[in-house]
């Protein structure tokens, strides 16, 4: 009689669900930070939303402020460190390098609702320092090094004409933050009627910024990479 491959053991129901805990947190705090903010956010809320007790809630996160900690790096660093790697492993010139982390960073960031958080940091970083600081050295910090490590590298092949690169980095910042808030605004109930495509949006601001930015600017727009 041939053997049969047995089905490997599931976990019980029980224990799946306490695995899940800390992902349906996360997901119940992003949604309620960026809808009411930070400070109005209460913990009780979060672990209402996430179907558990408030108790719960804090044996895996000692406060509200690790609990949002955690958010950021969930949604928004980790993500980072994955498009750090693509840039590092990126072998093409610095302008499509620049377009493909401006593409990479609205799928994956800003197109979602995780940049909320950053709207949500502009209104409310004042009344929490210690917030406004971690969130400079988790989101902030590095999106400069990597555009400035980009800016600086088109630069120095020949691409850029000489900047000051500090400079050029907010040139880049300014329309992508300009998208994100208008996202997340209560401005964007007025202009329904007039919807923004956001992808015509970051192709137009790439096409003017690398116009500024090259030694030898094209007669035309580029044509993005595929």
């Amino acid at each position: 009689m041939p053997n049969s491959i047995s089905p490997p053991p599931t976990k019980p129901k029980r224990e799946r669900r306490k695995e899940a805990r800390p992902a349906e947190l996360l997901a119940a705090a992003l949604h309620l930070f960026v809808e009411k903010g930070y400070a109005a956010t209460k913990s009780e809320e979060v672990a209402k939303l996430a179907g558990v007790s408030k108790g719960t809630l804090f044996l895996y996160f000692s406060s509200k402020e690790e609990l949002f900690k955690a958010v950021v790096r969930e949604n928004i660093s980790n993500r980072f460190t994955e498009i750090s790697k693509l840039w590092d492993n990126y072998e093409g010139s610095s302008t499509d390098l620049l377009r493909m982390g401006l593409r990479v960073w609205w799928e994956r960031i800003g197109s979602t609702k995780a940049s909320g958080i950053t709207k949500l940091m502009i209104s409310e970083e004042n009344n929490f320092p210690e917030l406004a600081a971690f969130y400079h050295e988790e989101v902030a910090r590095p999106i400069h090094t990597l555009l400035e490590k980009v800016l600086q590298l088109g630069i120095d092949k020949g691409e850029f004409r000489p900047m000051d690169v500090q400079q050029g980095i907010y040139l880049i910042l300014a329309p992508m933050l300009y998208l994100v808030i208008r996202k997340h605004s209560p401005i964007t109930y007025a202009l329904k009627n007039n919807p923004m495509d956001a992808d015509a949006f970051i192709k137009a601001q790439i096409d003017n910024i690398l116009y500024g930015l090259s030694l030898h600017p094209p007669t035309k727009a580029a044509t993005p990479s595929p």
